[in-house]
């Protein structure tokens, strides 16, 4: 054998032969997005029926809500007027207590419900003027009777369930 002839199993003489035997690096599989066990189903699913029961039982909380709304845009449009505000306060009452309860209430006994019902004091200071300002001919503005039943209606106790 002669020395100009290279040996099939002779290591490449330069960088270049060997950067042309290097093969491709083929692509890794594509990795699932689906949950690889049973209890990650499981689990997904609970949180969509935990997350539809509570989505509806929002609803339902702001659909009895619905007369609470009501009683405050109809307070935002009636000033200190302390025969509308009493109407609009009985109304807001007949939507969240049996009406044989709040039908007959009058007077003192009216602002006794009313304060049975919140922590709100109406026997007391603007609210009062409910027991005998809309008997009365002459209709007054009472300064505070609106915020006062405009808390009430935010914040009275509810016998019925939600």
């Amino acid at each position: 054998m002669t020395e100009s002839t290279v040996s099939p199993n002779a290591p490449p003489e330069n960088l270049v032969d060997l950067i042309n035997k290097l093969a491709e690096v083929p692509d890794p599989p594509t990795v699932s997005m689906m949950p690889q066990t049973a209890g990650w189903g499981i689990l997904a699913a609970v949180l969509v029926l935990a997350l539809g029961v509570f989505a509806y039982r929002c609803y339902l909380r702001w659909h009895a809500a619905a007369y609470r709304r009501a009683g405050l845009a109809e307070l935002a449009l009636v000033g200190e007027d302390v025969a509308q505000i009493s109407s609009i306060l009985k109304r807001v009452a007949f939507c969240a207590y049996p009406r044989a309860d709040v039908a007959p209430l009058s007077g003192e006994t009216w602002l006794a419900f009313l304060e049975g019902k919140s922590s709100e004091v109406f026997r007391q200071g603007p609210g009062a003027a409910l027991a005998v300002g809309c008997y009365s001919k002459e209709k007054p503005a009472v300064d505070g009777l609106n915020d006062l039943a405009c808390r009430w209606v935010r914040g009275h106790y509810t016998e019925r369930a939600s």
